[in-house]
């Protein structure tokens, strides 16, 4: 799903889902946010207590005044994100820890979680490098976690490949077995997809996500003509053939993709916040009924980032590292339970009651996950 292309219902619903968590600060937290750049987030406005500041470890306090959900990202030229933050309900606050590097950038508050924003342009100077102080076990963490998204992107090439040839061939329920584990490796990394700002756009949004005069491509439209039209166009062979060249370009770009330890833990907490605004709700593959699949491709790409990341995390917190082994258990023995072989149970066959223990048990993991970044920065 498009993380920056949310229509207003699914929006309310991850409030629900996520908002909750993030409400209310402590004494402890105000104090902790007493030296982080504040923005302040409205209907409105995007206003930032500074819009010059040095580069390195950077924390952004966020407090969103307005009525409705907002999201909060760092973007470099180009769209390409650095840095962000969705699902901050009305009248919350939370904090963003990042390390950006010297150079211009625009922050973006997004009122009801749509459009491009609004923006803020911000200078941070420095030389450009990275924290003096880098932790080796931390650089470690992002060589490997770069080698993963490597990895997975590497392995998704073959799996859409035989799904877009099944869509030439007109084999719809050849299709549609592919079209679930098609998108595995790009789940598992999607906030590393997204950073580069142009291949989301094309390859994971939902009709309703659509900006005027976009055209409709990739997996879900190809999904709704599989299984709400049972039909295959020549149009639809076309859109095979560009997801496949879509996903290409993401496979080539993952060397370039700048990743830090706070962007590996803020990754890992946006795939769960992926989870609560389209899979918790069935939002995400509304004709396969596929999102246990994406969900779980979810959950495990934000346990690498963790696991990866977890020496330092434990070492700085060790309350912290039980309390997300213990959830990730949780939420990966819950997912078991809906696996059949390689196949998850149809989202269409789960209960309401089914889906707010999902509901329950992302809001469970969400809350901490959300810590890991300030656990993992160089003090």
């Amino acid at each position: 799903m498009s993380a920056r292309r949310r229509t207003a219902a699914a929006a309310l619903l991850s409030v629900a889902v996520i908002g909750g968590a993030l409400a209310g600060c402590s004494k402890k937290d105000d104090k902790a946010s007493a030296d982080a750049i504040q923005v302040n987030a409205s209907d409105t406005a995007c206003e930032l207590s500074k819009t010059t500041f040095p580069g390195g470890q950077v924390k952004l306090s966020v407090h969103n005044k307005g009525s409705k959900s907002t999201e909060v990202y760092v973007y470099a030229a180009g769209d390409k994100i650095v840095t962000e933050r969705e699902n901050i309900g009305p009248g919350t606050h939370v904090d963003i820890s990042a390390e950006i590097k010297a150079g211009s950038y625009e922050v973006a508050c997004k009122p009801g979680m749509t459009g491009d924003g609004i923006r803020q342009k911000i200078t941070v100077t420095g030389d450009g490098g990275a924290t003096a102080k880098a932790d080796a076990r931390l650089q470690d963490a992002v060589a490997a976690y770069q080698k993963y998204a490597q990895e997975q992107a590497d392995a998704t090439i073959p799996v859409v490949t035989r799904f877009a040839e099944a869509i030439k061939a007109g084999d719809l329920e050849q299709a549609k077995g592919l079209f679930a584990p098609s998108r595995v490796g790009w789940e598992r990394t999607e906030p590393v997809a997204e950073s580069f700002g142009d291949v989301d756009p094309k390859t994971d949004t939902r009709e309703d996500g659509l900006e005027p005069g976009q055209e409709w491509t990739g997996w879900h439209k190809l999904e709704k003509s599989l299984w709400a039209d049972n039909a295959i166009t020549d149009a639809d062979k076309k859109l095979a053939d560009q997801l496949v060249a879509d996903l290409t370009d993401w496979q080539k770009k993952i060397p370039a993709a700048e990743i830090t330890a706070t962007s590996m833990a803020n990754g890992a907490k946006e795939l769960l916040d992926e989870v609560a605004t389209g899979k918790v709700t069935g939002e995400e593959d509304r004709y396969s009924h596929t999102d246990l699949s994406d969900f779980a491709a979810n959950v495990e790409g934000a346990k690498k980032a963790y696991d990866l990341l977890k020496p330092v995390a434990a070492e700085k917190d060790a309350e912290l590292a039980k309390t997300l082994d213990s959830e990730f258990a949780a939420i990966q023995t819950l997912l078991a339970k809906y696996k059949q072989g390689d196949v998850y149970t149809s989202y269409d066959k789960v209960t309401e009651a089914e889906r707010k223990t999902f509901a329950d048990s992302v809001n469970a993991l969400a809350e901490p996950l959300s810590k890991l970044a300030a656990a993992v920065v160089v003090s």
